[in-house]
C-alpha cells in the first residue's frame, strides 16, 4: 500500500512529542460508569477482566471493536474509553480487556502479561465469537498495538475469521530499539514510572510466590533490559530479554498480515526507534497501511473538542468503517482451537 498522508494536525503550541505524550494523562477524563465488567476464566486457571460498552438493544448483529491497552495501562484509561465511546456512536459494540494483573486485582499465577502473549488476546477474541459476534476489529495502543499486530501476523492461521481488521497506534514494533530509546536520559521520567508500577506488581508476586520471585535489589533496576532479564523472560519461557524482544516484536510478523491493518506511529514519538516506521514493507504490502503524522507523541494525538474526542478514535473508526463497507456480512466458521505459542 502507498504510505498514507496523515490528516492529523496538532493544536497550536501542542506539537511537541513530550507534551503530546504527557498532557492527556494529566487532563483527559472520560466517564466509565456505564461499563459492564465480566470475568473470563482461562484454561490455565487464571482470569482476564473484560469491560463491555454496548450500544442500545438491537435485533441486528453488530460489529465489535476489541481494545487492547498499553504497558501498565488498563481498560478505563481515557484513550481506551475514547475508542469505546466513538465505536458506540457509530453503532459498534466495544470490549476493552485488561491484561493479567492490570484490572486492579492481582492475577492468580506467577506469570503476568507481556508483549507477545497472544494466547490471551486469542481467548478474548474466541469469547467474543462465542457471544455471537461475526465481525470483529482489533484496536491496540502501544504494547497493546504490538500485541494485536503479533497476533494478526504470527498467528494468522489460527486467528478466527471473524477478525476483519487491525488498527494500532504508537507501536514499539521493534522492542529492542524501543527499549534503548526509553533507556535514554531524556526519557527517564517514562522509564521511572514504568519501573515503579511494575515494581509494585512484582512485590505482590514476591509475597505470593517467594520461591520463584524476589524483589531484593529491585531499586537497582534502571531499564527494561534489566527488568526483562530478571522477570519477564524467566516467568514466560524466554531465554533472556533479547530472546523475548526478538520473539515478541511485531516488526518480525508484519509481512504475514492477512487482514487490512492500519499502523499509526508519530514521527516525534519519544518511545520509538527508526525501525518502528517500516515504510519499505508497507509500500510493498497488500494489507499494511502505514500512517506517520509529524506530531502526536506517544498515544497523544490531542484534539481540542468540547467532549474531549481525540483524533485517534476518529481515525480508528474511520478505518474500521471503511473495512465494514468492503467485506461481506457473513463469514465461514471461525477457528475455535486454543492458541499455542512458542513461549507462554
Amino acid at each position: 500500500m502507498p504510505l498514507i498522508t496523515s490528516s492529523y494536525t496538532p493544536p497550536p503550541a501542542l506539537a511537541n512529542g513530550y507534551v503530546q505524550s504527557i498532557l492527556p494523562t494529566l487532563v483527559r477524563r472520560l466517564p466509565s460508569e456505564h461499563l459492564q465488567r465480566e470475568r473470563l476464566e482461562l484454561g490455565d486457571g487464571d482470569f482476564l477482566d473484560l469491560d463491555w460498552s454496548r450500544c442500545a438493544a438491537s435485533t441486528q448483529p453488530r460489529p465489535l471493536v476489541i481494545i487492547s491497552h498499553g504497558l501498565e495501562g488498563h481498560s478505563r484509561r481515557p484513550y481506551v474509553l475514547g475508542v469505546a465511546r466513538q465505536a458506540n456512536r457509530q453503532g459498534f459494540d466495544a470490549l476493552a480487556w485488561n491484561f493479567r494483573a492490570c484490572s486492579g486485582e492481582p492475577n492468580r499465577l506467577p506469570r503476568m502479561y507481556h508483549s507477545g502473549a497472544t494466547e490471551d488476546l486469542h481467548a478474548v477474541v474466541q469469547h467474543a465469537v462465542a457471544c455471537g459476534y461475526q465481525r470483529i476489529h482489533l484496536v491496540g495502543f502501544s504494547m497493546g498495538g504490538n500485541l494485536s499486530l503479533v497476533y494478526a501476523g504470527r498467528e494468522a492461521a489460527q486467528m478466527p475469521a471473524a477478525v476483519r481488521s487491525v488498527v494500532a497506534f504508537s507501536v514499539p514494533c521493534d522492542l529492542h530499539g524501543s527499549a534503548l530509546q526509553l533507556a535514554k536520559r531524556r526519557n527517564r521520567i517514562f522509564m521511572w514510572r514504568f519501573l515503579r508500577d511494575l515494581g509494585e506488581k512484582m512485590r505482590i508476586k514476591a509475597q505470593r510466590f517467594p520461591q520463584l520471585i524476589s524483589v531484593d535489589g529491585y531499586q537497582k533496576i534502571r531499564n527494561f533490559q534489566q527488568f526483562d532479564d530478571r522477570y519477564t523472560a524467566p516467568l514466560h519461557g524466554f531465554r533472556d530479554a533479547l530472546d523475548y524482544w526478538q520473539q515478541s516484536s511485531s516488526l518480525n510478523y508484519l509481512a504475514e498480515l492477512k487482514v487490512p491493518t492500519l499502523l499509526v506511529n508519530a514521527r516525534n514519538d519519544p518511545f520509538l526507534s527508526a525501525a518502528c516506521f517500516p515504510q519499505q514493507l508497507a509500500q510493498q504490502h497488500e494489507f499494511l497501511h502505514l500512517e506517520i503524522p509529524a506530531s502526536g507523541g506517544h498515544v497523544g494525538f490531542i484534539r481540542r473538542s468540547k467532549d474531549q474526542t481525540y483524533w485517534m478514535e476518529l481515525r480508528a473508526l474511520e478505518f474500521i468503517a471503511a473495512q465494514e463497507k468492503r467485506v461481506p456480512a457473513s463469514l465461514p466458521d471461525a477457528h475455535t482451537q486454543p492458541l499455542t505459542t512458542s513461549a507462554s
